[in-house]
């Protein structure tokens, strides 16, 4: 029984599958709502942070694939109350065929795996987001036609994001250049693996040096949830970092631009990047469903 805790348990060879699968999802919707491959089946959909496109695109995945999403807001669950996270997960795995969990502190994530009979997919952590960088990937496709041979960047904090991008670049061997203030550089051991691995990874505190020749940049928030108390610090360490129409002057002519949402106009992105004719922020947003899709059927040992 696969969970899909990180990209590392899809493997090169699974990544590349999901995303041509979503793409095969994407327009098979354009043409009809197609088949129910779970139909009969239940996903319980559960998040401890707040959550749109990964909420949305999860809720409607499960629906338009024939099965049945059960929405679980954890504040308002007996986990909230103290309930263990295995006694949580015992009882679901009793119930679903799948479970999706958004939370903080990936051992919180581990532990809904270890002590569940069934699927567990990652829907965000404290330290990655796999289901967003399927999105992300799917997107550069979408435009570029292809993943490798092309630079990418991303601009901002060290973040879940931030380890993703780096995971998928050992996986797949991309050429990455990462712009970080001092003190919020990504997760180190999550360089040296990808580093290993084969990804061609170069951070530096300067947005100029990672983005120039660029084809593909991203970014995201400043301050993540959970990090609103270091909002007044964080904008001082970040002071410069905001990916504007001028920095993208550095980057390759076709160049796109991703942000995962929602995003801050002014701080780390200018609103006229966001809005603007290299921007595909929208496409990255719509593939969260298409990946949803495929995400959920791999877990569940089906095919897209």
């Amino acid at each position: 029984m696969p969970h899909l805790l990180n990209l590392t348990d899809l493997g090169r060879e699974g990544l590349i599958t999901l995303v041509k699968s979503a793409e095969r999802f994407r327009a098979r919707r354009q043409q009809s709502p197609g088949d129910s491959p779970i139909a009969g089946k239940t996903v319980a959909l559960v998040f401890e942070k707040a959550s749109t496109r990964t909420r949305v695109s999860l809720e409607i995945a499960v629906a338009e694939l024939g099965g049945h999403p059960v929405v679980i807001d954890g504040s308002k669950s007996q986990m909230a109350r103290g309930e263990p996270i295995r006694d949580t997960a015992r009882v679901l795995s009793r119930m679903v065929h799948a479970i999706t969990f958004r939370t903080g502190a990936t051992a919180r994530l581990e532990e809904m795996a270890n002590y569940s009979s069934v699927p567990v997919l990652n829907a965000l952590t404290d330290d990655g987001h796999p289901m967003q960088l399927l999105a992300d990937l799917m997107t550069v496709r979408q435009v570029h036609g292809r993943l490798d041979g092309l630079r990418y960047a991303w601009v901002g904090d060290g973040n879940n994001m931030a380890n993703s991008w780096i995971e998928a670049a050992g996986l797949l061997g991309l050429t990455l250049g990462l712009a970080c203030p001092a003190g919020y550089a990504p997760d180190a051991a999550v360089v040296d693996r990808a580093a290993a691995l084969g990804a061609n990874l170069n951070i530096t505190a300067d947005p100029r040096e990672a983005v120039e020749g660029a084809d593909v940049v991203s970014t995201d928030v400043f301050t993540s949830m959970g990090q609103e108390a270091e909002q007044d610090a964080r904008r001082k360490a970040f002071s410069g970092m905001m990916v504007s129409r001028s920095l993208l002057q550095l980057a390759n002519p076709g160049h796109m631009v991703l942000h995962c949402l929602p995003a801050h106009r002014g701080e780390e992105i200018e609103a006229e990047v966001l809005e603007g004719p290299r921007s595909f922020v929208w496409d990255q947003a719509e593939a969260r469903l298409h990946t949803a899709k495929s995400a959920l059927l791999w877990a569940m040992g089906l095919d897209g």
